[in-house]
C-alpha cells in the first residue's frame, strides 16, 4: 500500500481477495450478495473489510461495527449503519417509514412491527442501490444488538437484484449464529511463508531464529499477533530468547500488548482513548464536547493517531476492537466514571435521554435514586420500542443504584421478566438469585418461583416445569389472584404438553385450580374454567365453556397464551380461527419485540399455511423460527416442521427427523411431541402408500387423549385401515372421531367426519360422503385436506370402474400436490391416474416444476392483481427483486405479460 495510506499490506490473502473481488463484480453487475467473514480476533477480518471498501470505488459504502457496551440497546447497530440513508425515509411507504423512525427514536409511537422495520431497511437499501451500488460493511457482529442482528439477517436473506452487498465480520462462534445459513468465508491464519514475511517486516532489530520460530508458532498465522507479539517482547528476549512464558490466551496477550502501548502515551491522550472507547457510536462532535468537559484539548488525540491506534475524522474509529477494549481496561474506575459523567453532560437530554441516563448511571459512584428513576423511565421507553433486552439492561443497572432492598429486588424481578421476554433465558436464573438475596416481599418471591418454572418450560417443554408452576400458583393465590390464575394456567399447560409422560399431573393441577374461588369473566379466567372442565368432566360439558372463552379472546392482549390457546382451538375444530389468530400472533410478536412469543407464533402460522397448501410460505417461516431459536437457545415447537417434512413425502429425511424428535420427546417427558411425531409419521406413510406403517403410527398416536390432537391421527387411521381392508378398524376410527365431532358445526369437523364416514360406509352412501367432505374442506384454511379428499374420492371412483370420473378428481389432486410440493401424495395420485389410463408427465417435465417455491408464490399474487410493491410486502422482498423474478418467470413459462401469465396459470389449483 502507498506510504501514509494507513492500510497494512494484505499478505497471503489471494483466496479471500478473489472471493471479495467476485462479490464486487456481481454487485457492480446489478446483483445483491451477502457474505459473512468468520475468524478469531486479529485474524484479519477488519483488514479484509478495509480492502473491500477501498476496492468498491464504484459504490456507496456504509460502515458499522458492533460495540459491546451497546449490545443491549435495541436497533443501535442498525441505526449506526442506516444513519447516512435517513434522508431518504420519505421514499418508503408510510407504515415502513413510521416503523423505522420509531425504532430509531426519531418519532414516538407504539412499539414497531419488526417485520415492518425489516421491510423498511430492505426498501431503504434497495432505493439506495438503485442509482449507485451500495456496500454495507458490518464489523464485530458478535457485539451487535440482537434486534439489529435479526433485521440485518432478514434483509441479507431477501436482497437479490438491488445491487446491494451486505458483508459481515464475526468471530468464529460468538455471534449466536444469527447469520447462520448465509454464505461464509472462514478467515484462517496466514501460510507459514507469508507469516514469516509479515513478522520480518514488523521486526526492527535482531531476532534469534528460535524466537522467530516460536512467535510464528504461537501466532498460528494470526496477522495481528504477528505484528503485536514482538512489540510485547524486550530486545533481549527477541535477540537471545530470554523472557518468560506466556500461558494466557492469544487474544488476552494481544490486548495486554495494546494496554502497554496505551500506558506509554501522555495522560491526556489516554483520556481521549478512554472516552472514545466508552462513547459507543463514534460521534466525533460528542467526543470533543465530552473532552472539553474534562479539560482535554483536541490535540491530545494526535499521539494516538500517530501510533495507529485510532482514527478521528467525522467519525471515531479504533484500528481494532482489541484496542478499544484495551483502552477501556487501562482506565481506572474513577477515570471511567469521570468520562461517563462528561459524556452524560455532553449528551442532549431531549434527543437522546436513554443514552444520557446510561452514562449517568455509570458515572455514579454509589446508590442514586434519581438516576435509578431515569433508568426505569428508559426501560419503559425501550419496551415501547420493542426492546425488552434493553429494558432489562436499564432495570439491572437501576437495581445496582437503588439502596432500598425491597425495591431493588422488585427491579431485578422485572429485569428477569424482561430477559424472559427477550428470549435470554440463561440470564434469568442469576437475576432471580440476586433478587432473592434482598428483602423481597412474598409476592415477588412467588413471582421468582413462577419465572424459574417458566424458564424451565421454555428450555425443556415437558413434565419438569409443571409441579414448580403449580407450587408458584399456590403461593400467589392469597397475594395476587390474577397472577395465581395465570400460574394455574401455565401449570395446566405444562401438564398438557407432558401428556402421556406426566402421570397424574394434569388432574392434580386441574383439581387445584378448581378449588380456588370462582373465576372472573376475562379470557384467561374463562380459558382456565374450560380447560379444568375438559380435564375433570367430559367433552360435552367442557365444549361450550371453551367456546365461550374463545369468543372472549383478544389476540393482541392474550398472545402470551398462544401456546395453550392453540390446542384449545384445535379441540373445537376451529381451524378458521387458528388461521386468523396465527397471522395476528406473528404480527404482534414482531411488533412488540417479545422474542419468546415469536417461535410459537411462527410455528402456529406455519401449520396453518401447511393446511392451506402453502408449503413454501410455511417453510420460510420455519426457517425464521430456526433463526429465532438460535438467538434464544429455546427449542422450536416441532409440530409444523414435522408435518411439513411428512407432507413433502421424502421418506428418508422425514423419517430421520421424526425418529429424532421421538427420542427427544421421551428424554424430556414431552408427551405432546411424542403424539405429534407419530401422527405425522402416519401422514407420511399414507402419502407414500405404506398404509401398514401408517396404521401402526396412527394407533400409537391415539393411545393417549391429548388436547386438540386425537382427530388428526384418527383420520389417518381410518384411511390406512381402509386401504388395508381392515374394516373393523375403519369403523372404530370413524366412531371415535364421531364422538369428537358430535354437535360441532365447523366445516373442518364436518369435512373430516365425512371422510371417515365415506371410508367406512358401504358403496351406496360413500359417494355422497366424499362429495360432502370435498364441499366442506374446499376453503382456504383446509386446502390440503380438500385435495386429499379428492384423491380418496378419485381412488374410490377408479375402483368402482368409473375411470373417466376418477381421472377428473385424480388429475386435480395430482396437479395440486405437485404445485404444493407434496411429493408423496402427488406420486400416489400419478400412480392412480396411470391405473385410470392417463399417462401423466413426470413432474420434472412440467414447466411449473422448474419454478421455485418463491416464484410460485409471486405468480399467485401477480395473478391476483397485486402490484410489485404489494407482492414484495407479502413475501418480504423489495419491489425490484419482485420485478426481476417476474422477468425470470416469463422466460420459464414462455409468456410476455401478466395477462398471458394469468391465462397460462389458470389451470393451476387455487392454493
Amino acid at each position: 500500500m502507498p506510504e501514509g495510506s494507513g492500510r497494512a499490506e494484505l499478505r497471503g490473502r489471494r483466496r479471500e481477495r478473489d472471493v471479495l473481488e467476485r462479490l464486487l463484480r456481481e454487485v457492480r453487475g446489478g446483483r445483491s450478495r451477502a457474505l459473512v467473514l468468520r475468524g478469531e480476533a486479529g485474524c484479519g477480518k477488519t483488514a479484509l473489510l478495509d480492502h473491500l471498501a477501498d476496492r468498491a470505488d464504484f459504490a456507496r459504502v456504509l460502515r458499522a461495527a458492533g460495540v459491546q457496551s451497546e449490545s443491549e440497546i435495541a436497533y443501535s447497530g442498525l441505526q449506526q449503519l442506516c444513519a447516512p440513508l435517513l434522508g431518504e425515509l420519505d421514499r418508503l411507504p408510510p407504515p415502513q417509514r413510521d416503523a423505522l423512525a420509531t425504532a430509531f427514536g426519531l418519532s414516538s409511537g407504539h412499539a414497531p412491527d419488526q417485520l415492518l422495520v425489516g421491510l423498511a431497511v430492505l426498501g431503504l437499501f434497495a432505493e439506495a442501490g438503485a442509482g449507485r451500488p451500495l456496500l454495507c460493511v458490518v464489523d464485530d457482529v458478535q457485539w451487535i444488538d440482537a434486534m439489529s442482528a435479526v433485521i440485518l439477517s432478514f434483509v441479507a436473506r431477501r436482497l437479490d437484484t438491488e445491487a446491494v452487498a451486505l458483508v459481515f465480520a464475526a468471530r468464529t462462534t460468538d455471534d449466536g449464529n444469527t447469520l447462520g445459513g448465509l454464505p461464509e468465508l472462514l478467515i484462517e491464519g496466514l501460510p507459514d511463508a507469508d507469516a514469516r514475511a509479515l513478522l520480518d517486516a514488523t521486526l526492527t532489530g535482531p531476532v534469534d531464529p528460535g524466537v522467530r520460530d516460536r512467535i510464528v508458532a504461537e501466532a498460528r498465522g494470526n496477522p495481528l499477533a504477528l505484528i503485536e507479539l514482538p512489540r510485547n517482547m524486550s530486545p533481549a528476549e527477541l535477540a537471545f530468547g530470554f523472557g518468560g512464558y506466556h500461558p494466557m490466551p492469544l487474544t488476552s496477550r494481544l490486548e495486554e500488548g495494546f494496554q502497554r502501548r496505551i500506558a506509554a502515551l501522555p495522560a491526556d491522550t489516554r483520556t481521549v482513548l478512554l472516552a472514545a472507547a466508552v462513547e459507543p457510536v463514534g460521534d466525533a462532535q460528542l467526543l470533543w464536547r465530552a473532552l472539553e468537559q474534562l479539560g482535554v484539548g483536541r490535540e491530545a488525540a494526535e499521539p494516538a493517531q500517530a501510533a495507529r491506534l485510532i482514527d478521528v475524522d467525522t467519525r471515531v474509529r479504533f484500528k481494532h476492537p482489541l484496542v478499544r477494549s484495551a483502552a477501556w481496561r487501562c482506565g481506572r474506575i474513577a477515570e471511567v466514571r469521570a468520562v461517563h459523567a462528561a459524556l452524560a453532560e455532553a449528551t442532549d437530554p431531549e434527543r437522546d435521554p436513554d443514552r444520557r441516563a446510561w452514562h449517568r448511571a455509570h458515572a455514579a459512584d454509589g446508590p442514586d435514586d434519581a438516576v435509578a428513576a431515569e433508568l426505569e423511565q428508559s426501560a419503559g421507553r425501550a419496551l415501547a420500542r420493542g426492546g425488552p433486552s434493553a429494558a432489562a439492561a436499564f432495570l439491572e443497572r437501576a437495581a445496582e443504584l437503588t439502596l432500598d432492598g425491597a425495591h431493588r429486588g422488585a427491579l431485578l424481578v422485572a429485569a428477569a421478566s424482561a430477559r424472559l421476554d427477550a428470549g435470554a433465558y440463561s440470564r434469568v436464573p442469576e437475576l432471580l438469585g440476586a433478587a432473592q438475596l434482598g428483602s423481597i416481599d412474598p409476592l415477588h418471591q412467588a413471582r421468582v418461583e413462577r419465572l424459574r418454572a417458566q424458564v424451565t418450560f421454555m428450555l425443556t417443554p415437558g413434565r419438569a416445569a409443571g409441579p414448580p408452576l403449580l407450587a408458584a400458583a399456590h403461593r400467589l393465590e392469597p397475594l395476587d389472584p390474577a397472577a395465581a390464575r395465570d400460574a394455574f394456567l401455565s401449570a395446566i399447560g405444562a401438564a398438557v404438553y407432558a401428556g402421556r409422560f406426566g402421570g397424574d399431573d394434569l388432574r392434580t393441577a386441574a383439581r387445584a385450580a378448581r378449588a380456588v374461588p370462582a373465576a372472573g369473566q376475562s379470557f384467561p379466567d374463562l380459558l382456565l374454567t374450560g380447560l379444568v372442565s375438559w380435564i375433570l368432566d367430559d367433552r360435552a360439558t367442557s365444549r361450550p365453556l371453551l367456546e365461550r372463552a374463545l369468543d372472549a379472546l383478544n389476540p393482541a392482549e392474550h398472545i402470551g397464551l398462544l401456546w395453550l390457546i392453540q390446542p384449545a382451538v384445535h379441540e373445537l375444530f376451529r381451524i378458521d380461527l387458528a388461521y386468523r389468530l396465527s397471522a395476528e400472533a406473528v404480527a404482534h410478536a414482531r411488533r412488540t419485540g417479545v422474542l419468546r412469543l415469536l417461535p410459537a407464533a411462527l410455528t402456529l402460522r406455519s401449520g396453518s399455511l401447511l393446511y392451506a397448501g402453502r408449503f413454501a410460505d410455511a417453510a420460510n417461516l420455519l426457517d425464521e423460527g430456526d433463526a429465532m431459536t438460535r438467538a434464544t437457545a429455546a427449542p422450536l415447537q416441532q409440530s409444523a416442521g414435522l408435518a411439513l417434512a411428512a407432507y413433502r413425502g421424502q421418506e428418508k429425511p422425514a423419517r430421520k427427523l421424526i425418529e429424532a424428535k421421538l427420542r427427544d420427546a421421551t428424554t424430556r417427558g414431552d408427551g405432546r411431541l411424542h403424539t405429534l411425531a407419530h401422527h405425522v409419521k402416519a401422514a407420511l406413510y399414507n402419502g407414500i402408500g405404506d398404509h401398514r406403517a401408517a396404521l401402526e403410527a396412527a394407533r400409537e398416536a391415539t393411545a393417549y387423549t391429548d388436547l386438540g390432537l386425537p382427530h388428526f391421527p384418527l383420520r389417518e387411521m381410518a384411511e390406512a385401515a381402509a386401504r388395508l381392508g381392515e374394516r373393523e378398524i375403519v369403523v372404530e376410527a370413524r366412531d371415535r372421531l364421531a364422538e369428537r365431532t358430535a354437535d360441532v358445526r365447523t366445516r373442518w369437523a364436518r369435512g373430516t367426519q365425512a371422510i371417515a364416514d365415506a371410508l367406512a360406509d358401504p358403496a351406496a352412501t360413500a359417494e355422497d360422503r366424499y362429495r360432502e367432505a370435498i364441499e366442506h374442506l374446499s376453503v382456504t384454511e383446509t386446502t390440503t385436506e380438500a385435495f386429499r379428499a379428492r384423491l380418496l374420492y378419485g381412488e374410490w371412483l377408479l375402483r368402482a370402474g368409473r375411470d373417466a370420473d376418477a381421472r377428473v378428481e385424480l388429475r386435480a389432486a395430482h396437479q395440486a400436490f405437485t404445485t404444493m410440493g407434496a411429493e408423496g401424495f402427488a406420486e400416489r395420485a400419478r400412480r392412480e391416474l396411470a391405473g385410470a389410463g392417463e399417462n401423466v408427465r413426470r413432474p420434472a417435465a412440467d414447466a411449473r416444476r422448474d419454478l421455485t417455491a418463491q416464484e410460485t408464490s409471486i405468480i399467485r399474487l401477480a395473478v391476483d392483481g397485486r402490484t410489485n410493491a404489494e407482492i414484495g410486502a407479502a413475501l418480504f422482498l423489495s419491489p425490484r427483486t419482485v420485478e426481476w423474478h417476474i422477468r425470470k418467470i416469463f422466460t420459464k413459462l414462455g409468456v410476455t405479460s401478466r395477462r398471458e401469465l394469468a391465462t397460462t396459470w389458470k389451470g393451476a389449483p387455487d392454493l
